[in-house]
């Protein structure tokens, strides 16, 4: 018997085939993850960067109706969102009053706390997936094998004829289950690593951006109460966003 997959796939029993089928699903799911996250990471880096350099003048005149205004512009950019969210809770805060007493400036850094936690969980969506490909696979694999082996001997044992040739082709399909999900499973590892590392590195960038963001939003809280009116504003470095 020739070493094809059309053969393969034709001498192959339903148990057999309905493993292959799975892990093929599994190798596309890993694969549509990785891209969606791949570009959803670059187009994030890109939106803010060009956020970054839209609002550097705006931050420094104290215009935040222009920063928002323009972070509503950057949907895609987790940056924009960040600045958004804590410049429009800060304004609010600005303009009620909190029964336990905290300051504008504390309420919202306890927002932003909350909200990175956000962040991170967007950025890390869908990753899972990878993780559980590439741990699952090669046991999938190993399932469709031994469930290949099972109907190569059935038919051995319902025909009659246990010749070596019988036996070694039987067992080179059901091991054509276990090359699968080895391959399913090792780009999904290395897929998964690279995209955590990745997104770690935009997570500490991301929670610079913030910290920065809660020291420009607590000098102006202080230059407030001093009655020093408009104060110099966050300028946000799109270095750290590349």
């Amino acid at each position: 018997m020739g070493f094809s997959v059309s053969e393969m796939w034709q001498h192959m029993g339903w148990p057999a085939l309905i493993v292959a089928l799975v892990l093929v699903g599994m190798g596309l799911a890993s694969l549509t993850v990785f891209i969606e996250r791949m570009i959803t990471l670059r187009r994030s880096r890109a939106g803010s960067r060009k956020f970054a350099q839209a609002v550097t003048e705006g931050m420094q005149r104290g215009d935040v109706d222009a920063v928002i205004a323009e972070s509503e512009k950057h949907t895609r950019s987790h940056l924009a969102r960040i600045v958004r969210s804590g410049l429009t809770t800060y304004w609010h805060a600005r303009s009620t009053v909190d029964v336990s007493g905290q300051s504008p400036a504390e309420r919202t850094r306890r927002h932003l706390e909350r909200y990175m936690e956000e962040i991170g969980t967007d950025l890390r969506s869908g990753i899972a997936v990878l993780a559980s490909v590439g741990s699952v696979a090669p046991f999938v694999g190993l399932l469709g094998t031994v469930l290949g082996i099972i109907t190569a001997f059935q038919g051995i044992a319902s025909t009659g004829s246990g010749g070596l040739s019988a036996v070694s082709a039987g067992i080179s399909e059901a091991l054509i289950e276990t090359a699968l999900g080895l391959a399913v499973a090792i780009p999904a590892v290395l897929a998964y690593h690279y995209l955590s590392n990745k997104i770690t590195q935009d997570e500490g960038a991301l929670n610079r951006s913030a910290g920065e963001l809660l020291d420009t939003i607590e000098d102006w809280a202080e230059r407030e109460e001093r009655g020093a009116g408009n104060v110099v504003g966050l300028g946000v470095q799109s270095e750290r966003v590349a």
